[in-house]
This record gives structure tokens, C-alpha cells and sequence, in this order.
């Protein structure tokens, strides 16, 4: 049975809402996807696709330092991952605690969950003086 969904594009500053189609299959996960309307750009319709089958989002948290010039580091994960493992991975970093000196792109947390997404650091972080 087709079910249709409207969705609000977050690609561009231009949010595009779009309709979709698409199905349920026997295991419970969205196939047979149809961008109907409303988005204005191929990026769109691909967003459109990839969220209703398999979402993803970027992570943006702070980890713990020790002995650096301020109490927490701003990270984030190198490229998106499964917006069902979000969550996880956010609990997995708060238990995490580096030592400074940081520098702005250092992995501080090689394959996070086994998910072949990298967590760097978004800025560098000095020794307490």
C-alpha cells in the first residue's frame, strides 16, 4: 500500500517542500520511493530519497579535556552517520576524556561505534597555562 509524506527539504537555504510516495517492505524499512513534487533541484530529490530510506545527520558534541585552557572541546564527526545511531554515539563521547594540547582536525575518536565515520576535533585547544 503506498503512502504519501510531505518533507521540508534541508539541503539549501531555500527548504523546498516536497511530496514523496513510497512503500513499506516486509522488514519494515521504506522501498520503492517516488519524489511526486515540490522539490526544485535534483539535490532535493535525492535528499528526499536518502531520508526516507536511510537517514543521516552530522554530530556535533564536546568532549572532556584534561589540562587544556577550557573544561570541554567542540567535536564533530567527519562525515554523516545513521541518524539512528546518533544518540549512541553522543553517549559513547561523553565519556571521553583527551589531554591538550588539540589541534583543529585531530581524530579524537577513530570509527565511532564501528560506523566508518571519524569524530575530529572542530577547533584547536591549548595546555592550561
Amino acid at each position: 500500500m503506498k503512502q504519501t509524506k510531505k518533507m521540508n527539504c534541508i539541503v539549501c537555504p531555500l527548504g523546498c517542500l516536497g511530496e514523496v510516495s513510497f512503500n513499506y517492505g516486509n522488514d519494515g524499512g521504506v522501498i520503492d520511493v517516488e519524489v511526486m513534487s515540490g522539490f526544485s533541484c535534483p539535490r532535493g530529490k535525492n535528499y528526499a530519497i536518502k531520508e526516507m530510506t536511510n537517514p543521516e545527520r552530522m554530530l556535533t558534541t564536546t568532549v572532556r579535556v584534561e589540562n587544556g585552557a577550557l573544561p570541554l572541546l567542540p567535536v564533530v564527526s567527519k562525515t554523516a552517520l545513521p541518524k539512528g545511531k546518533v544518540m549512541a554515539a553522543a553517549r559513547y563521547l561523553a565519556g571521553i576524556t583527551i589531554k591538550a594540547p588539540v589541534a583543529e582536525g585531530q581524530v579524537i575518536c577513530l570509527n565511532i561505534l564501528g560506523l566508518g565515520v571519524d569524530i575530529i576535533a572542530s577547533r584547536d585547544m591549548n595546555t592550561h597555562a
